[in-house]
């Protein structure tokens, strides 16, 4: 079934954490592991306007569907990284716009290169490059839900698991976005198959990679995706992205964990 983007437009809201009581939190703080992790989110949630930033020099913002689906991604993101940020004040860790500007900063030339990168590489493959934007945001998307999904899992903390299940829920629909029209993208072109596989195999990692020290990423991937529980959820990702046209047997998330040194 082809995604609906009026009706994602339409019905997109502001993820809603009012009635939960984050008080809570004062009397039963959660791990510093955990925070550790959730300040990994809420960080990568809030850069979702650098990447946005980036893919505004390519061909995906020339046509109707990318703009209209991308401003609302991009604001629901946000709202994902002004929750986690909440949770994470109740713990006395504050994060803010400053604090994210200054971690852009240390990039340096990357961050002031990848856009670009991005307007470059459009140019050279044309309406291909939408169909590669797609299938790396599917990966993308698909690690995100199964991330929040996982750590409302492992916490078992009803006001937590709640607020990470509500953002999953939005996650859910990114998915189906990304995945609707990858499938449909590929299967028109052997090219952009080719091309997809190419990028993701070479140079997909885990989301995050890009702004934040090895170690944050090793410990979020570590606590996410180790053990044998998380080497399933890996699989079930690596299995999504195998199922789109031209990706069989792409096993990037995996691949990833390995490299990272995380234990299965």
């Amino acid at each position: 079934m082809a995604f609906d983007v009026d009706k994602y437009t339409a019905t997109s809201v502001n993820v809603n954490w009012d009635d939960l009581d984050l008080e809570r939190f004062r009397e039963h703080p959660l791990p510093a592991g955990s925070l550790r992790t959730l300040r990994y989110m809420a960080d990568v949630e809030y850069h979702t306007v650098c990447y946005t930033r980036d893919l505004l020099t390519t061909p995906s913002h020339k046509e109707a569907d990318m703009s209209a689906f991308m401003t609302m991604w991009n604001r629901e993101e946000f709202w994902h990284g002004e929750a986690l940020a909440t949770v994470l004040g109740m713990h006395g860790i504050v994060v803010d716009f400053d604090e994210i500007k200054a971690d852009r900063l240390k990039l340096g030339w990357k961050d002031k290169l990848d856009p670009i990168k991005q307007s470059i590489a459009g140019k050279l493959v044309g309406a291909d490059f939408v169909a590669v934007h797609m299938a790396w945001g599917a990966a993308n998307e698909w690690s995100a839900i199964t991330a929040y999904n996982r750590m409302a899992d492992l916490e078992e903390d009803p006001v937590l698991a709640e607020l990470l299940k509500r953002i999953a829920k939005q996650e859910a629909r990114h998915v189906a976005f990304y995945t609707s029209q990858a499938r449909d993208r590929l299967a028109k072109s052997r090219k952009a198959q080719v091309l997809a596989r190419f990028a993701l195999k070479n140079f997909w990692a885990p989301v995050g990679s890009s702004i934040m020290e090895r170690t944050e990423v090793q410990h979020v991937m570590g606590h996410l995706m180790g053990g044998a529980e998380g080497r399933k959820g890996a699989r079930k990702i690596d299995a999504a992205i195998s199922g789109l046209p031209g990706m069989e047997g792409l096993t990037i998330v995996e691949d990833s964990l390995d490299k990272l040194g995380v234990a299965a």
